[in-house]
């Protein structure tokens, strides 16, 4: 029998907690029930790692740690981990569901991984924090924290710093238990960032761009197809106007070129289209940007943007 290939696939936070949803464990089951439905049939197919975000989740952590003095606050890493644990137990949760409603329920094995992830502590982005987290704040409410803040529309906002991830610390369990056939879910949120010091780590208060990072993890688990899904079709260019067109199968060449024209705005669809590039640029292989809802068609090549060397 073949080898059956290895597929990353990437969802954000709104794959638990979509746009208007207060996110009660009771909506976030809800949500996940046709992603893990679509995992549990290309199981079949598919070796299959699980990334996930966790802002939402993040924020609702930050937002109930301020909201009581009554115990210790935890810095941001720890969170981190609390959310790659919640998420973890949610998605191996609703697969259990998916592949018992298949009739396959003790065929497929699944495991959630705490995940590091290894930054440079000289990165720039440490001196430059952009990336917001947590609730907003007043400017009496603001007063006496030691936060780094920014002013936004809704009031302030703390920043942190957004680090390139270098390498996923447990590369080497994934790729094991890849090969004992587990969907392996990890990474969540970007990953833990630490800074290795000789043998030892230490977590900083960051947060990885988790596209990213999942990037890194499909090359080094040498995977054929890495799919980023969101709640958007593609990436597509003269987005917002009369000419905006969705891309499907475009070479990574013509993408680069759209790169330099600014297509693709840092804040939304950048990370998503530099993740891919980096994946198909380096290994040769498949890169997918789809819709949660449209991954196996995505991956059958009839919805979604593919970029191909």
């Amino acid at each position: 029998m073949a080898e059956k290939p290895i597929m990353l696939v990437a969802f954000g936070g709104n794959a638990l907690i979509q746009s208007g949803q207060k996110g009660t464990a009771e909506e976030q089951f809800e949500n996940l029930k046709l992603t893990m439905r679509q995992i549990a049939k290309l199981s079949k197919k598919y070796k299959i790692v699980i990334t996930h975000g966790n802002g939402p989740q993040v924020g609702n952590l930050l937002l109930q740690q301020e909201s009581c003095d009554a115990v210790p606050k935890m810095p941001l890493e720890i969170i981190g981990a609390m959310t790659q644990g919640q998420i973890g137990y949610m998605i191996e949760s609703s697969l259990d569901t998916a592949f018992m409603e298949l009739g396959e329920n003790d065929q497929q094995h699944f495991v959630t991984l705490i995940t590091y992830v290894v930054v440079d502590e000289n990165d720039p982005g440490f001196q430059n924090p952009t990336k917001p987290i947590g609730p907003f704040y007043t400017e009496a409410e603001a007063e006496g924290l030691s936060y780094t803040l920014t002013k936004t529309d809704k009031g302030l906002r703390r920043v942190v710093a957004s680090p390139k991830p270098l390498a996923i610390v447990e590369h080497r369990e994934i790729k094991k238990l890849i090969e004992m056939d587990f969907i392996v879910i990890c990474c969540g949120g970007g990953g833990i960032p630490v800074i290795r010091k000789n043998r030892k780590f230490r977590g900083v208060e960051a947060v990885i761009d988790k596209d990213l990072a999942s990037s890194v993890l499909a090359q080094e688990i040498k995977a054929d197809i890495f799919v980023i899904a969101s709640d958007v079709e593609g990436a597509a260019i003269n987005w917002g106007s009369a000419d905006q067109k969705m891309l499907r199968k475009v070479p990574l060449t013509e993408m680069e070129n759209y790169v330099q024209q600014g297509q693709f705005p840092a804040g939304s669809m950048g990370p998503k289209v530099d993740a891919v590039m980096q994946f198909t640029a380096i290994t040769g292989n498949r890169g997918v940007i789809c819709q949660l809802s449209d991954i196996e068609k995505a991956i059958a090549g009839e919805a979604g943007t593919e970029i191909i060397k």
